[in-house]
């Protein structure tokens, strides 16, 4: 058996291999692991146990990368950068798995309408070790994470519906139906521009101005904010607020920052204007 670095061709081999089961795993289909792994053992020359924490390497690359991975694969990092390669090469050749609509698993209108699970937001004190917190990063600057998730119409519409649902649901539970009915979806009925995406209400009737970022990654996937929103939250401290959905193809969980944005994250300019002088 090869105990060297894995080579590209081995790479692809197991990564197609991996999205397969993954692609089984998102839609709720049977897939066996093991059988997976000993039909690569006979096309390659690596170990069970080798094959299996290439596997772990993978869902650390697609964690880095803020997609979807087998959770029966601990995300295992210090991984080579060929791997991450690879991943591209295989999502390269696959366009329709970035586009995909999000949500694949089906679900209930009752389970539609529920009220999303609110945790706490990232901070310096729940965040992984420098190492793997650096590793995923990289990936997410390498290949603009942020930039996929915001063109990514799609999956913006659909998490800016859930949150929708989200707030009218809050509401009913607490018996402000009047409050519900007036929840409005800005972004779609007066278009961009307004700088948050939905109008809502706390139950004591205060304005709630919800901007959604939406993501199929983890917590620390970077989202893209514009200036525009920048702006209204500024001026708008103690209505405006950034609701980040995360883990939506699967399990949709969210947390809130609210103004000042640079108290909770570090805001990184990406674009400039050019002017002539």
């Amino acid at each position: 058996m090869s105990n060297g670095p894995w080579t590209d061709e081995e790479n692809d081999l197991i990564v197609a291999d991996y999205f397969a089961m993954l692609a089984d795993d998102i839609a709720g289909r049977p897939y066996n692991k093991a059988e997976h792994n000993r039909q690569l053992q006979e096309r390659i020359d690596r170990t069970r146990t080798s094959i299996e924490f290439k596997h772990q390497n993978i869902s650390a690359v697609l964690k880095g990368l803020g997609e979807d991975w087998i959770p029966g694969y601990k995300p295992a990092f210090n991984f080579q950068m060929t791997l991450v390669d690879a991943v591209a090469r295989w999502l390269a050749f696959h366009p329709d798995w970035l586009g995909r609509m999000p949500g694949m698993r089906p679900v209930t209108g009752l389970q539609e309408a529920a009220q999303l699970w609110i945790g706490p937001p990232p901070t310096l004190s729940n965040q992984p070790p420098p190492q793997e917190l650096e590793q995923m990063l990289h990936i997410a600057r390498k290949f603009d994470v942020a930039g996929r998730d915001e063109r990514n119409r799609a999956l913006g519409r659909a998490g800016e519906k859930r949150v929708l649902a989200h707030e009218r649901a809050s509401l009913q539970a607490v018996g402000r139906e009047d409050l519900a009915r007036k929840v409005r979806w800005v972004s779609e009925e007066d278009g961009d521009g307004a700088g948050y995406d939905i109008e809502s209400f706390a139950p004591d009737g205060r304005s709630r101005l919800i901007e959604v970022k939406t993501t199929n990654g983890w917590e620390r996937t970077p989202f893209l904010i514009t200036r525009n929103e920048l702006v209204v939250a500024e001026e708008r401290r103690s209505e405006w607020c950034l609701f980040r959905l995360w883990n939506f193809s699967r399990e949709p969980k969210a947390f809130e920052l609210h103004p000042p944005l640079d108290a909770h994250v570090a805001l990184t300019a990406t674009t400039f204007q050019a002017s002539f002088q």
